[in-house]
């Protein structure tokens, strides 16, 4: 039997550019040939948490099931993205969202970063057969990031810290649009099996829906695979 997650033949494949900083992004549309049984399986994993800063439940997915959906991708990506070479696997989830807006920490309630290596891809696909959420990407208004590497990483957190003082902790909530603090730069749609590839070090955050109310359960709630690189 193939791979239900190796990346479709037929999948659209186009590249886009967003921001002031003209950060580039891979966007693939009609990602799995058969994503309802992709759906189905997660349903059969065991999910739990994983870090502190994901606003949900997580389970692993090895390299070995995970990188045939990025394969054929990954000499675009290196032409793409400008890398040294050919990215290889960091880790992998299939990931949902549980925490309602109310049980956010602070940390939660801003746009983030994966990491300050400019060589650290985030690659993003949506399994929410409601679309509820996409992702939203943002600029820091006091400095103009909308990339954090670690030349940048102190000024960032400066600025952050004394915006933050000034303006108060973001109420309770998901980021969405613009605050303050930080101005969306590009939202993309959260399509059910439509996958994104980007910089994991741009300031980024899930655009969840104004009535979103989180599921746990794999096949209701809002499922992502959340596959890194670098």
């Amino acid at each position: 039997m193939s791979n239900p997650l190796a990346l479709d033949q037929a999948a659209d494949i186009s590249t886009r550019h967003f921001g002031e900083e003209h950060q580039p992004m891979l966007a693939i549309g009609s990602a799995l040939a058969d994503p309802q049984l992709v759906v189905a399986i997660a349903a059969r994993h065991r999910f739990g948490r994983h870090g502190e800063f994901y606003p949900g439940l997580r389970a692993p997915v090895s390299q070995a099931i995970a990188m045939p959906l990025v394969e054929p991708l990954l000499d675009r990506m290196r032409e793409t993205f400008c890398l040294a070479a050919r990215p290889r696997f960091f880790e992998c989830y299939l990931s949902v969202v549980t925490h309602p807006a109310t049980a956010l920490a602070p940390i939660q309630r801003l746009p983030h970063f994966d990491g300050v290596e400019p060589e650290r891809l985030a690659v993003l696909l949506y399994l929410d057969r409601e679309e509820r959420a996409g992702t939203a990407f943002y600029r820091q208004r006091a400095t103009g990031y909308e990339s954090v590497d670690a030349e940048r990483f102190e000024s960032y957190r400066s600025s952050l810290e004394a915006e933050i003082e000034r303006h108060g902790l973001p109420e309770a909530g998901y980021i969405s649009g613009d605050t303050a603090v930080f101005a969306q730069t590009h939202a993309q749609p959260g399509t059910f099996n439509s996958m994104i590839v980007y910089r994991g070090n741009t300031l980024h955050c899930a655009d969840l829906r104004p009535d979103f109310v989180p599921e746990s359960a794999p096949e209701t709630g809002r499922l992502t695979l959340n596959l890194f690189l670098r």
